[in-house]
C-alpha cells in the first residue's frame, strides 16, 4: 500500500490518503518542529504522494496553521491538489467566553482567522474539535451549513464528540437539508479501544469515516518505553502515558516486538499497521517531528498483519465496553437468535 492508495471520505466523493499527515507539533521547536523542519515534513510527505493535511486553529496558537501557509505561499500550485482540514472550538483568547466554543459568533471568528493563517479562501474539511456543552447543536450545524453554502468549507466532521450529539447532529444535517456530516476524528490505537461501542456504532450505521488520532498512544506504542525505563520524555507528556505504562502494556509490547521481528519491521510500523486494517478505519492520523520520524511512520504501509496476528492483538487488548454493548452481547443476541447464524453473527460466540 501507497500514501496514494486514496480511498473516499464517509459517503462524500472526497479522496483521502491512507495516512493523514497531523501538525500540532508544528512551528514549536522546544516541544514539536521549528518552521523549517515542519515545511522539509511537508514536503516529503506530499511528495511521498499524501494529500490530507490535519491542523487547527489552537494548535501552537495558531503557528500550526501559519507554517502550512507559508508551505502554500511557496507552492501555490499545491493547493488545489491538497485536501486541508482544520478545527474550530477551542479559544484563542481565555478571556473572553466568546471565543471558544461552538457558537455561531465563535464559529464565524474563527473560520476567517484560520483562512487568513492559512492563506486559502477555503478550508476542505472543517472540524468541530470538540462537543461545547453550552451550544444548541442546531446552532452548530445550521452555522457549518452556511460556511458550505458560502464556498469557505468543503466538508464538515466531528471530532471528540459524544455519539449521541453525533446521531444527532448527522440526523438534523440530514433532515433539514444541511451539509452532511462526513466523517469522526476520534482517539483510537491498541491502548484506546473504547470507541468500538457508541461512536464506532453511530459511524457505521450513518456511513461516516473514522480518522484515529493518537494511534501510537502517545509514543507508548512506538516500544520506546520499557518495563526498565518508565520516563515519559517531552514537556508534560507524562500526563498522556503514566497509566498506560502497566504490565499489560508491556505484555502487548512483548507480542508486538515478535511481530515486529516475524515481519522485519518496527513495533510502530506494526501498531499503526493494526490501526489501519479496522475494517471502520478511513484514514489514520500521523505525528512527526522530523522527517525520520515520518519516513518510520510511512513504513507501516508496507505492513500487513495476517489475520491470526489481528486476532492476537485483538485479544489482548479487547476493551471494556457501557451499557448496553455487554450485556446485549451475552444475552441480548441469545435472546434474539436462539441457536442460529445470522449475517455470520453466532449467539454462542
Amino acid at each position: 500500500m501507497s500514501l496514494t492508495d486514496f480511498r473516499t471520505l464517509g459517503r462524500t466523493g472526497l479522496r483521502v490518503s491512507p495516512l493523514a499527515l497531523g501538525t500540532m507539533t508544528f512551528g514549536d521547536p522546544s516541544w514539536g518542529a521549528d518552521e523549517q523542519a515542519s515545511l522539509d515534513i511537508l514536503a516529503r510527505y506530499i511528495e511521498a504522494g499524501g494529500n490530507f493535511i490535519d491542523t487547527a486553529n489552537r494548535y501552537m496558537e495558531g503557528r500550526s496553521e501559519q507554517v502550512i501557509g507559508a508551505y502554500l505561499r511557496k507552492n501555490p500550485q499545491q493547493r488545489d491538489r491538497l485536501v486541508i482540514a482544520t478545527k474550530f472550538a477551542l479559544s484563542m483568547d481565555p478571556t473572553d467566553p466568546n471565543n471558544g466554543g461552538t457558537s455561531r459568533k465563535a464559529i464565524r471568528k474563527h473560520i476567517d482567522a484560520s483562512l487568513e493563517r492559512l492563506g486559502t479562501d477555503y478550508i476542505d474539511l472543517y472540524w468541530q474539535h470538540n462537543w461545547d456543552q453550552h451550544t444548541p447543536l442546531e446552532e452548530t450545524m445550521s452555522t457549518l451549513d452556511d460556511l458550505v453554502r458560502e464556498g469557505k468549507v468543503r466538508y464538515v466532521g466531528l471530532s471528540d464528540t459524544p455519539a449521541w450529539a453525533v446521531a444527532r447532529m448527522a440526523t438534523l444535517a440530514e433532515w433539514r437539508g444541511w451539509a452532511p456530516v462526513a466523517a469522526l476524528q476520534l482517539e483510537y490505537s491498541l491502548l484506546e479501544r473504547t470507541s468500538e461501542g457508541e461512536l464506532f456504532g453511530a459511524a457505521r450505521e450513518l456511513g461516516l469515516g473514522v480518522l484515529p488520532w493518537s494511534p501510537l498512544a502517545n509514543g507508548v506504542l512506538t516500544g520506546k518505553y520499557t518495563r526498565e525505563n518508565h520516563n515519559p520524555d517531552g514537556a508534560g507528556r507524562g500526563m498522556f502515558v503514566d497509566h498506560h505504562l502497566n504490565e499489560r502494556t508491556f505484555v502487548l509490547l512483548d507480542v508486538l516486538a515478535r511481530i515486529a521481528k516475524e515481519l522485519d519491521t518496527t513495533v510502530a510500523a506494526v501498531s499503526l499497521a493494526w490501526v489501519r486494517q479496522q475494517p471502520l478505519t478511513t484514514t489514520t492520523v500521523i505525528g512527526a517531528r522530523t522527517v525520520a520520524q515520518l519516513e518510520a511512520n510511512l513504513a507501516s504501509l508496507d505492513v500487513t498483519l495476517s489475520p491470526g496476528h489481528l486476532t492476537e492483538l485483538d485479544g489482548l487488548t479487547a476493551p471494556a465496553l457501557n451499557f448496553p454493548l455487554p450485556f446485549l452481547k451475552a444475552l441480548g443476541v441469545p435472546a434474539q437468535q436462539g441457536m442460529t447464524v445470522i449475517n455470520g453473527v453466532r449467539a454462542d460466540a
